[in-house]
């Protein structure tokens, strides 16, 4: 009995599933809507731009403007995720990141690029820039072109240089006027065979850590000072933690816009054509936004900090180029002498 039931059950499903695919055949059902908003969630490009510094800084905020230019020309399509203050990546880690794809994008010192290509360490020469004019022809002339073009052939492109300012010394000792002023000191500086040369020759001891330590550093007095722009005084509170400023102007605070290269040979030529685009009117933007951070910033500290500024005079500033001007000579060769004699065009105001 229990078999005959068996067997009923089995021919019943056969004929319900062979009618079933017949009246599919015969009338069959209508197709899914389509959801825009899938299609949409498949194109959609992302990039993660991190950075090390405040947002409220000349990078920070040319990251932001970028993201927000990309974001509007691309109608929604691009998305530019930003991290700052190291959320991400410290400075010293960011370029590794970079490379392995992990983000898309960074805007690192040019300083920290000598690992990648000696070359880079030209911008760290000392008083290479004596105004902006200065930063303009070197940054947007041959040099900066000569640097980016390290990248060819490398897991980056380069898409463009940015500004930040020219760069100043900070201490809790005296206030520094000679370069000997500095002998006996510990600095912060970048990782940068140049800046630790620099610092060598002044007979003090350049220490490279990465830049978000610095204030704690400062604040233990394992440190005795740091160089640095205005903005970046400002916007991590060292001056609450040093006596003493010197507008030196001896170095400048440049940064490279790279991306990751396999993310951008994915992308189409509408895609690229809206990056650049952006970044082209960020770039812009940032050299005007620079300036004015930094003077903004510097009268603040004037106003609100017990900060002395001492700002080098005309003869100090000689003795500075005098002491450090052997430096060019010594990357002479490492150099090659295209840089060098653009280098030291620059720093004659020959241009």
């Amino acid at each position: 009995m229990k078999k005959t039931i068996l067997l009923i059950l089995f021919l019943f499903t056969g004929i319900v599933t062979a009618i079933g695919f017949g009246f599919h055949h015969l009338f069959p059902f209508k197709e899914l809507p389509y959801d825009d908003d899938q299609k949409g969630l498949r194109d959609q490009v992302l990039i993660k731009f991190s950075h090390v510094v405040a947002e409220n800084t000349p990078k920070g905020l040319a990251v932001d403007r970028f993201a927000r230019l990309v974001e509007e020309k691309s109608d929604g399509r691009i998305k530019v995720a930003v991290f700052p203050n190291g959320s991400l990546y410290s400075d010293i880690e960011e370029v590794s990141a970079l490379e392995e794809g992990t983000v898309q994008m960074i805007a690192p010192a040019t300083s920290k690029l000598q690992m990648l290509s000696p070359k880079w360490g030209v911008l760290d020469l000392p008083f290479i820039f004596p105004n902006e004019e200065a930063v303009r022809h070197g940054l947007e002339g041959s040099i900066g072109k000569e640097l980016l073009q390290t990248f060819d052939g490398t897991d980056i492109k380069g898409l463009a240089l940015w500004s930040n300012g020219f760069k100043q010394l900070t201490t809790n000792e005296k206030v520094i006027k000679k370069p000997e002023d500095v002998s006996g000191q510990k600095f912060r500086i970048m990782q940068s065979p140049v800046l630790d040369a620099q610092f060598t020759m002044l007979r003090a001891d350049g220490i490279q850590h990465q830049f978000n330590d610095t204030y704690s550093l400062l604040d233990r007095k394992e440190i005795d000072g740091e160089e640095n722009t205005v903005s970046n005084i400002y916007s991590k509170g060292f001056y609450n933690v040093q006596q003493n400023m010197t507008i030196t102007n001896h170095g400048y605070l440049a940064y490279a816009v790279m991306i990751n290269r396999s993310f951008w040979d994915e992308q189409d030529e509408e895609t690229k054509n809206i990056i650049l685009e952006a970044m082209k009117e960020a770039t812009a933007w940032n050299e005007k936004e620079a300036l004015e951070k930094n003077k903004e910033q510097l009268q603040y500290i004037r106003e609100n900090s017990s900060m002395k500024i001492h700002t080098l005079t005309k003869k100090e500033r000689k003795e500075w180029l005098n002491a450090l001007s052997p430096l060019y000579k010594k990357y002479e060769e490492e150099f090659g002498p295209s840089l060098m004699k653009e280098a030291i065009k620059l720093r004659d105001g020959n241009f």
